[in-house]
């Protein structure tokens, strides 16, 4: 990947509690002074505009792709017909990034913290991934890799994150 931002992906079974822990760690990242980015991996088609907005109206009428652009924020819709490849989204839409966080993407070989709950699943999604960096959750699932319980401050749990994520190479 060529972009020089730091890039963690959070993994874990559906209702783990991913989405609580990535908002926790934004904040904290946010009060940090970072510029985040998120991108969340869907196995589903999404829609991402509003019934009877312009942009609506354009995509409806068959528009490829549909920019919506105002001086607070950018929005892009885009029919695919592959899924874009993690790196191609990073260098072109979040180059300018200081840390991107990624939901998902758990078979990509980039940094991962994972989220376990021993009320969702047993296993870990990303039992003996090398790149696997931490555990998060209700209960340590005895691993050799440092383990964090949820209900950690977040503050703590963001200076280990950031002491050992180093910059894509």
């Amino acid at each position: 990947m060529k972009s020089e931002a730091l890039i963690l992906s959070i993994v874990g079974r559906s209702n783990s509690g991913k989405t609580t822990f990535m908002v926790k760690l934004i904040k904290e990242l946010k009060l940090r002074g970072y510029r985040v980015a998120t991108i969340k991996h869907s196995h589903h088609s999404l829609e991402l505009d509003t019934e009877g907005k312009d942009s609506w109206w354009h995509t409806q009428a068959g528009a490829d792709a549909v920019a919506v652009v105002s001086r607070a924020t950018m929005g892009i819709i885009r029919r695919t017909t592959n899924e874009f490849p993690l790196p191609e989204i990073i260098n072109t839409y979040l180059q300018d990034m200081d840390i991107i966080l990624v939901e998902g993407y758990k078979t990509e070989a980039i940094l991962k913290v994972e989220v376990f709950r021993t009320e969702v699943s047993t296993e870990l999604v990303c039992k003996g991934d090398k790149n696997l960096l931490a555990v998060i959750g209700d209960k340590n699932p005895e691993i050799s890799i440092p383990f964090f319980h949820i209900d950690d401050n977040v503050s703590s749990i963001t200076d280990f994150l950031l002491s050992n994520l180093k910059k894509p190479s």
